[in-house]
């Protein structure tokens, strides 16, 4: 219990310091600090971000407290209050002191420069300031805001509601805070959830005592906060006096610029006037000089030189007068400038009166914050009481667990002695039977004498008989050689008629794509093909010996002779045809490929046409395709208002016909690198499942069944009734296999247009609309909605996603299509995985010799350099990807405990998850060097099937597992399965210790809880058997 709580402090970002662990968290010598989870803010950033969401969490707190039980006193101590009262009061006299400071300096410098000219010199220092000013203030105002407006929702009738504060970067305030925060938080960690007997005691919920934690923190965060506030506004306020001495500086120069101004003007008019003269005395000159006649010609000279030194002069003085003139307008400018100052200055006093009237306002919701903060003190008695009842719960609860503890005791004596007298019982019934059984075998040999006297009488009855009867049977001897020569002869006309079963597979699949590509190709008719495929279909041997006779000759003459040999009877077999993105070898990437090449031979061998369509891929595995070539017929599919071209490929993979469609598209749908995990995958499938139904219904073709797979198909089952059974291809019913509910490829509904649906039509609740988003459509959805039946990969999966938890959302669309939806485990192909002629194996084996299963241990150690001094350590194997839908954590778990046990771990996956990638990456780099465990972070086939038939036991731990095929090949190379029972595992692997499955069905371990320790209880348990079987 005392961990618990530790866990629930710690978990909301408190840590602890001082040492000693929980023992010193009880002794009240511990400091709670908040961890700074990121960098400083502003205080008026974190104002506006706790009004933002002030609300909300208001809202959400009085949701999350239930009501304080009525009839319960919690009494509280006046030291308690007082020591309450003194740790919030700091907090809010630092505020008021804070307020009173800035008021302060607003008057000072309002009454510094009482004169005009003076406050037009400082304007745009008082702009600065009181701009500042307002933001201090607000930043207080904001604060007590938040705190008057949770402050009374502190106990409204009787219910507890948190205060939300943040404490991010805060110091505390004083020694005296310390203490106080120390007490209250050392009396928070006494506090344990508990549940009240109905005894005539109070209950009280967990629920509670959580709200009244969250209070107490929240109402000591928000006194923080105060603290922080009044400290940064002091700091600003020092920020802007420094500024505005700066600025008066500044004002000052920009007045002894105006002086100088002003004293060019005024020179700059004298010598105007002066011009002004000289102008007036030169134009007396010029006169004078006009009435003078010739005679006085040297008086002339020697007055023409002073008309020419004026204009020089004038000159000068219109060139300066220019310069004052362009200096004058300058100078008006900055006089406007000044102005707008001035009106600043007015807006900014106006908003001064405003911010200190709401300061006032900020003080009295101070004064009734402060009596809500000291009711907090009632609360440490309250939970006093509480720590003394949980005390005695906890004596209480130690007995019930002992008696418990006694009663399962007995309970298991019982169960053992009952399981004894049930023996004894069997055994009692045994004896009686035995009795019974041995008088009637008595009564039978008294019978059996009688019957063996009749038939010795009888007996020589028949041997006078059977003379008579031998000449007769010499009679017939000859009759029925004639008759045996009869049917030998029409025996020989009937055997080319029969099947032909000794042609393989691919054989058929070659002869069936050809006679398709003769169609594709316009060489033969419709109704033409569909006889030849059915004499293929049936393995009819005429059709075998005509091309046999006719192979080497040219495509023309084979045709003629397939012509000759159709004929009209009717086959009783299934058409079936694979619409899938997987098939394995070729484009695996998990279960499903496995599952459509399995399916499909089971299929073939029961005589069924299969044929499966698949995207062609540019990183398929190609070698493994035989037979590949291109058709020169090419399928037109529509797609985003157009139609494009698509080149259509034919070859078989494990003996099954496969057509691959190339889309002519400039989105290169399948030339990506890989197969899923494109930002586009929706509209590449949904245009590879529209081309797939447009090359059904051009090469004529005809099925019983279509079975699309998974999402990348399921558009195949709304695209065929809405749009191509109207155009005649009507034959088939659908059946959509969902092998993982977990991936469902929604998209924004508007995407559905490009392949051609009408959306408006589809984009409804009971159509292909997402359940939980209705702007959104769902393929899975669609394919539940329009195939005729609907089918998952295990019985218990197909319960589990009837339920909220295990269908990802259409849970009640499954529901409502109960009748068609049906869960059928999967199976494996026991041909291709046969060790007794798996080639990827150093040793082949079967269950009737395991002496090669030994050796491919050793030789799989070798391999990976892991210790073989013990051949007898278990080696425990693990193929799997790396996701969380896997147990990722078990799976790392199961590695140290199988270590720490004395085995062997091999670990063979990759993760698409990137930090789980890491995460072993990490695990294989400690181990690489390890003689007992290796990590193999890829997957690589020929190893997975080493692995297998190398491990002793593989571990299979998913949190849910659809159907799983690993278990099964596991089994089928004779290792032990461990697994957790969920979904296909819980349907295939069955417990050696479960008393109600027979135990010819028990092959593995199972384990239920998803956790860690049962996982290694498991491996432990497996080992430890595994060891007494191997005599170490």
């Amino acid at each position: 219990m005392e961990a618990k709580l530790a866990s629930s402090f710690l978990g909301q970002r408190w840590w602890c310091y001082g040492g000693g662990g929980l023992d010193y968290c009880k002794q009240g010598n511990v400091r709670f600090c908040p961890s700074v989870s990121h960098r400083f803010v502003p205080a008026s950033c974190k104002m506006r971000q706790r009004n933002h969401s002030s609300q909300n969490k208001r809202q959400q707190a009085k949701k999350l407290y239930p009501d304080r039980p009525t009839g319960v006193n919690f009494p509280a101590t006046s030291d308690e209050d007082s020591d309450m009262e003194n740790f919030s009061n700091d907090g809010i006299t630092s505020l008021k002191e804070t307020a009173d400071d800035l008021d302060a300096a607003e008057k000072a410098e309002q009454t510094d420069n009482p004169t005009s000219d003076d406050l037009l010199a400082t304007s745009g220092e008082d702009s600065d300031t009181e701009k500042f000013s307002k933001n201090g203030i607000t930043i207080l105002k904001d604060t007590a805001d938040d705190l008057d407006a949770e402050q009374t929702e502190i106990l409204p009738n009787n219910n507890i509601t948190g205060l939300k504060g943040d404490a991010n970067g805060m110091d505390f305030a004083s020694e005296a805070e310390l203490s106080n925060e120390n007490m209250s938080l050392t009396l928070l960690n006494e506090i344990r959830p508990v549940s009240i007997a109905a005894n005539g005691e109070d209950e009280l919920s967990n629920v509670h005592l959580s709200g009244l934690i969250g209070m107490i923190r929240n109402a000591e965060k928000n006194i923080h906060l105060l603290n922080h506030a009044r400290i940064t506004a002091l700091e600003d306020l020092e920020k802007i006096r420094s500024e505005k001495e700066a600025l008066q500086g500044k004002m000052n120069v920009l007045e002894m610029k105006l002086a100088e101004t002003d004293e060019k003007l005024r020179v700059a008019a004298q010598q105007k006037m002066h011009v002004e003269l000289l102008e007036d005395q030169l134009e007396q000159l010029r006169n004078e000089l006009l009435a003078r006649g010739d005679n006085e010609g040297s008086m002339h000279d020697k007055h023409v030189s002073l008309p020419f030194s004026l204009s020089e002069e004038l000159d000068v003085l219109r060139t300066e007068n220019l310069s004052l003139k362009n200096d004058l307008q300058a100078l008006k400018a900055d006089l406007g400038d000044i102005k707008g100052t001035d009106e600043r200055v007015q807006m900014l006093e106006r908003e001064k009166s405003f911010l200190e009237s709401s300061l006032k306002g900020l003080d009295n919701k101070l004064a009734a914050s402060q009596e809500d903060v000291s009711k907090l003190s009632m609360l440490k008695f309250e939970c006093k009481n509480l720590y003394e009842k949980v005390e005695h719960l906890q004596t209480l609860l130690d007995k019930a667990a002992k008696q418990a503890d006694q009663a399962i005791f007995v309970l298991q004596e019982n169960q053992e002695l009952r399981k004894k007298v049930d023996k004894l019982e069997e055994s009692v019934e045994e004896a009686n039977v035995y009795k019974l059984s041995s008088e009637r075998l008595q009564h039978y040999n008294d019978l059996m004498q009688q019957k063996l006297r009749i038939l010795d009488e009888r007996l020589q009855k028949s041997d006078e008989e059977i003379h008579g009867y031998v000449q007769l049977y010499q009679d017939s001897v000859k009759e029925f050689q004639d008759t045996l020569s009869n049917l030998k002869e029409e025996s020989k006309r009937r055997a080319e008629d029969e099947p032909v079963n000794d042609m393989p597979w691919e054989f058929w699949s070659q002869l069936l794509l050809m006679i398709d590509a003769w169609l594709l190709e316009k060489k033969i008719s419709t109704d033409d093909a569909g006889l030849l495929r059915e004499m293929v279909w049936k393995r009819d041997g005429h059709i075998c010996n005509a091309y046999m006779s006719c192979k080497e000759k040219k495509q023309h003459e084979i045709i003629s002779t397939f012509l000759r040999l159709i004929s009209s009877p009717k086959s009783s077999e299934l058409h079936v045809i694979h619409i899938a993105a997987e098939i394995a070898p070729v484009a695996k990437v998990g279960g499903l490929g496995d599952v459509v090449t399995g399916l499909g031979k089971a299929l073939q061998r029961r005589g069924h046409l299969v044929e499966i369509i698949l995207p062609k891929y540019d990183c398929m595995q190609y070698e493994l395709i035989r037979d590949l070539r291109a058709l020169d017929a090419v399928v037109e599919s529509y797609f985003d208002g157009r139609l494009h071209k698509n080149k259509i490929w034919t070859g078989t993979v494990e003996g099954l016909p496969v057509y691959f469609i190339e889309p002519h598209h400039p989105g290169n749908f399948f030339w990506r690198g890989q197969f899923y995990g494109e930002h586009d995958d929706f509209k590449r499938f949904s245009f590879f499942s529209r081309a797939a139904l447009e090359l059904l219904i051009q090469a004529g073709k005809k099925p019983d069944i279509i079975h699309c797979h998974d999402w990348q198909t399921a558009f195949v089952a709304p695209l065929y009734w809405d749009i191509y059974a109207p155009k005649g291809l009507n034959s088939a019913r659908l059946c959509f296999t969902c092998h993982n509910f977990e991936y469902q490829g929604t998209a924004p509904a508007s995407e559905l247009a490009s392949c051609g649906l009408d959306v408006h039509h589809l984009n409804r609740p009971d159509r292909i609309q997402d359940n939980s988003a209705h702007d959104r459509v769902n393929p899975i959805k669609g394919g539940i909605v329009f195939s005729n039946i609907v089918t998952t990969v295990s019985p218990t999966y197909a319960q589990e996603v009837r339920t909220a938890e295990g269908g990802r959302g259409l849970h009640a669309t499954l529901n409502s299509h109960a009748k068609k939806f049906v869960g059928i485990l999967n199976g494996i192909d026991t041909d291709a995985w046969n060790p007794a002629r798996d080639t990827f194996l150093k040793v082949q084996y079967s269950a009737f010799d395991t002496q090669g299963k030994t050796e491919n241990k050793e030789a799989l150690r070798r391999k990976l350099g892991l210790s073989s001094a013990n051949i007898g350590q278990p080696l425990v194997g693990c193929i799997t990807r790396l996701v969380p839908q896997k147990g990722v954590h078990l799976i790392r778990h199961a590695l140290y405990r199988t270590l720490e046990l004395g085995g062997q771990f091999i670990l063979l996956g990759s993760s698409p998850v990137s930090h789980i990638q890491r995460e072993f990456e990490d695990i294989a780099n400690q181990f690489q060097s390890h003689e007992n465990a290796r990590l193999l972070l890829k997957y690589d086939e020929s190893l997975a099937r080493f692995i297998y038939a190398a491990s002793d036991m593989v571990v299979i731990p998913s949190i849910f597992e659809p159907c799983g095929l690993t278990q099964m090949i596991a089994m089928r190379y004779g290792s032990i399965p461990i697994v957790r029972k969920t979904g296909g595992l819980n349907d295939s692997v069955f417990d050696v210790d479960d008393d109600t499955i027979p135990e010819e069905f028990r092959n593995g371990f199972t384990f239920l809880t998803a956790d860690e320790q049962r996982c290694v209880i498991f491996v432990f348990s497996t080992c430890a058997e595994f060891g007494s079987s191997a005599g170490i």
